[in-house]
């Protein structure tokens, strides 16, 4: 049976290494194309020409496609908006960028062979460009008022010390758990498809060599094909999903710091 963990082995493009360069820090680092590269910009790629396809040549009465697309605006624009409120507007162009290039990566992982957002460091970047955004707006919309998110005023003077630490380091988490969720859930769902499908090569080549439980391989090689298709369908499934939740959360902090204390 296949390894599991091979198909999230970054490996560079042949023809497209170009040598080492030490870093400071790093130290020596290779330099070189890899198949992430390629995965997250045959996504982004594949994201511009659906949107352009989209919004060019627009109908009053739309087509599937441009109803596909307006569905998805109609979407992230609804989260934008009852989350953060009358300003969701301004944020929303970010928000939708972030859906649509993790649903993209997504689905794109259920075709090739690799899948960006089962890496780390890129579920990672996403949720660090969050994150720093969000601090940013905040202290560029609150000033030092931005610290009032970790002085929590409806809890006891007594205890707010306390709430309010709990607060920041529950801050300091999201970012972390804004990756690790995309990541778990990409990663495990593909460990998953792949090992049922190894169970189906491997009991479908033992049943016809007559080797070991024989033709008993045959019912089990086809339940574990029955399981490879429900998983795909699970898997596109979880696909869209965690893109949605990653673009809610980033709605809801983004709403933290733009709506800092009150409701909107």
């Amino acid at each position: 049976m296949a390894d599991p963990i091979e198909q999230f082995e970054v490996k560079p493009i042949p023809g497209l290494e170009f040598g080492e360069v030490t870093l400071p820090v790093l130290g020596a680092q290779q330099i070189a194309v890899t198949n992430s590269h390629v995965a997250m910009t045959i996504a982004f790629a594949l994201v511009v020409l659906f949107l352009t396809a989209v919004t060019s040549g627009a109908k009053v009465v739309p087509g599937r496609l441009q109803s596909a697309g307006e569905t998805l605006f109609s979407m992230i624009d609804g989260v934008t908006d009852s989350i953060i409120g009358h300003e969701g507007r301004k944020y929303f162009p970010f928000v939708f960028t972030l859906f649509t290039l993790v649903l993209g990566m997504n689905l794109l992982g259920m075709f090739l062979t690799f899948t960006a957002t089962s890496q780390l460091a890129v579920t990672g970047t996403l949720a660090l460009i969050t994150i720093l955004l969000v601090v940013g707006i905040g202290v560029a919309k609150h000033g030092l008022g931005f610290f009032l998110l970790f002085w929590p005023t409806s809890a006891p003077l007594a205890i707010r010390p306390v709430v309010g630490l709990i607060e920041f380091l529950s801050f300091l988490l999201r970012p972390i758990t804004l990756a690790l969720r995309l990541f778990g859930n990409m990663l495990g769902g593909h460990i998953a498809l792949k090992i049922f499908a190894g169970f189906v090569v491997s009991l479908g080549i033992v049943a016809f060599s007559g080797e070991g439980i024989g033709v008993f391989g045959l019912p089990l090689a086809g339940l574990s094909m029955v399981m490879v298709v429900a998983i795909t369908a699970l898997e596109f499934l979880v696909a869209f999903l965690q893109a949605f939740v990653f673009a809610v959360l980033a709605s809801i902090y983004l709403n933290d710091v733009v709506n800092l204390g009150h409701g909107h």
